[in-house]
């Protein structure tokens, strides 16, 4: 969408709608960088001209990738300066010279400086930076590793600071979760035809009174990306419903999703994994791998039909998944640690 242009450049406000960030966060740019109109009319006026909202769509590029702002201003002048010099100039970092180290807001620790960008991003609930930067993730690492090293880190962070500042932030964790789904969907809708026709498919559950679907959804998605047809029933699934679909679909396994000790029901997944199903005289049951924290405090399950996967390879190894060559491995080479938020 074009900015709308008054006299000598657009307004305050119609660039503000342009980029997504408020009239006052442009006002605020402009006292605490310098990163300002070059017009002003009866010397109160703002009006942006085309190069002011250049180096203002760069700035918030420099943000989206998770650059502070003082940080993003500076690169946002020196790129105008380059282009005026010579277009054919471009921003580079001097070599060896460390990368910067943005601040969110969020406690997000040590993490891969993607996790940072979408962050700030989040927080500036700008959706379609949030979208671009999740999508550049899954191209880039695989969907296991941008599960596990960027969306899950980023989720936890923006959790505890919810937890820590009274509710707020509440919208950020909002939009980043209904972003984050979207793209695993994606992922599984554009995968599905990778799943072996006439395969009985893994069969994937949140317990009775469990909402968090998430690391499911993502599950899910690097199953179909790896060519195992997963069938995913989402939150809140009743006890008799599941049931139901265990004798109904004869899965080759069911992943049970408990988020926290009062939805984790160890004898239903006991009733799940003693759930026979099949012709009579050739009756079988279903693997049953209890995922998420909930079940934490189950250190023996009990049954030898259940299993206890602790992080996101270790369920794919106990499905019998086939590693995806060249993806889904951390910088050590150990592969992804989380299975999902808060385990």
């Amino acid at each position: 969408m074009a900015a709308r242009s008054t006299g000598v450049g657009v307004t305050t406000g119609s660039l503000a709608r342009t980029l997504g960030v408020s009239p006052t966060t442009l006002r605020s740019w402009d006292r605490r960088y310098g990163i300002g109109p070059a017009e002003r009319t009866d010397g109160r006026h703002r009006r942006w001209t085309p190069e002011d909202v250049a180096m203002l769509q760069e700035m918030c590029r420099f943000t989206a990738e998770g650059l502070p702002p003082a940080e993003a201003a500076r690169a946002a002048k020196e790129r105008a300066r380059d282009r005026t010099r010579s277009p054919a100039l471009t921003l580079t970092r001097s070599p060896g010279a460390p990368a910067p180290r943005p601040s969110t807001g969020l406690p997000l620790g040590d993490v891969r400086q993607e996790c940072r960008g979408l962050a700030r991003a989040a927080v500036r609930l700008d959706a379609a930076a949030v979208q671009s930067l999740l999508t550049t993730a899954v191209e880039t690492h695989g969907l296991a590793t941008a599960w596990a090293e960027v969306m899950v880190p980023t989720l936890r962070a923006v959790g505890r600071k919810w937890e820590s500042s009274d509710d707020r932030y509440v919208e950020v964790e909002h939009l980043l979760s209904w972003h984050i789904s979207a793209t695993l969907r994606y992922v599984y809708v554009r995968s599905v035809r990778k799943a072996v026709a006439g395969e009985p498919p893994v069969l994937l559950a949140c317990l009775p009174g469990e909402p968090h679907t998430l690391p499911l959804e993502a599950l899910g998605a690097v199953l179909t990306e790896r060519g195992v047809p997963a069938l995913t029933l989402g939150g809140a699934v009743p006890a008799e419903a599941l049931a139901a679909a265990v004798r109904r679909v004869g899965p080759s396994a069911v992943v049970l999703w408990s988020q926290s000790r009062s939805t984790a029901n160890l004898p239903l997944a006991r009733h799940v994994a003693g759930t026979r199903w099949g012709v009579r005289g050739a009756r079988t049951q279903s693997p049953v791998l209890l995922g998420g924290p909930g079940w934490d405090g189950d250190s023996d399950p009990g049954h030898p039909g259940l299993l206890r996967p602790r992080r996101l390879d270790d369920a794919l190894r106990m499905l019998g998944v086939p590693e995806c060559p060249g993806r889904g491995t951390t910088a050590d080479g150990s592969g992804p640690t989380a299975l999902g938020i808060g385990n």
